[in-house]
């Protein structure tokens, strides 16, 4: 047989020998593209819990893992806070078509992930207010009520939830978020938390949040307004 012949099948095995060598690195997993992960750990892991917190709790932001908050908030709602973000706050937009990362199918996983590992059957265990408010609350009624219901608990904090410089950081709905569905990681109650024995009525919800939107100021954190 002759040399010419041979020489294919030696390049190859040369070829071959070099990758088996000492030191020449192994060829390791496919790496996904970004926009392929679909798994919720990761994506939560990635994008979340450093507001939200590990396992959706006790972070500075609100807590997803909140049973009342997962059965109160329906599935679109999530899914356009995840990809537009929420006005007002610090929670940004994270949908492409909105200047983010995250493809649909990436937030639908999310949101999925979410409902999975968080819902539970049973969570709610009367009727809530609705997650936007149908009218206009009344401030005047508002500073009331939260005298009555909140303050024997917000008054007695360092930092007040009547500071302007945390309403700074949150919009109404974000406090209509809180005073329904609680925050259970922080101990603070729900919408049915004791005022004169029964629960928040949606007027009283919608009055609250009024009265602690009128104290917000134009350069909230500065002594005056310059």
């Amino acid at each position: 047989m002759k040399w010419e012949a041979l020489a294919p099948a030696a390049l190859l095995l040369l070829i071959t020998g070099c990758n088996q060598m000492p030191g020449v690195p192994k060829p390791g997993p496919e790496i996904p593209r970004p926009d392929a992960i679909t798994d919720f750990a990761k994506l939560y892991g990635e994008n979340c819990a450093g507001c939200h917190g590990h396992d959706g709790q006790n972070g500075a932001a609100f807590d997803l893992a909140n049973p009342v908050y997962q059965s109160w908030v329906d599935d679109a709602t999530l899914h356009k806070i995840i990809s537009g973000g929420e006005p007002g706050t610090q929670m940004p937009a994270f949908g492409q078509a909105a200047g983010g990362f995250l493809t649909d199918a990436q937030i639908d996983a999310l949101v999925h992930g979410m409902r999975s590992a968080w819902q539970k059957q049973g969570a709610l265990s009367g009727m809530p207010p609705p997650y936007a408010a149908a009218a206009a609350g009344d401030g005047a009624h508002g500073q009331a009520t939260y005298q009555a219901a909140c303050a024997r608990c917000h008054e007695q904090e360092n930092g007040k939830v009547t500071d302007p410089t945390y309403l700074a950081l949150v919009n109404d709905q974000t406090l209509r978020t809180i005073i329904v569905a609680g925050r259970p990681d922080i101990a603070h109650p729900n919408w049915q938390g004791d005022i004169a024995g029964r629960p928040l009525t949606e007027q009283e919800v919608a009055d609250i949040v009024a009265w602690l939107g009128s104290l917000r100021v134009a350069t909230p954190g500065q002594p005056y307004a310059h």
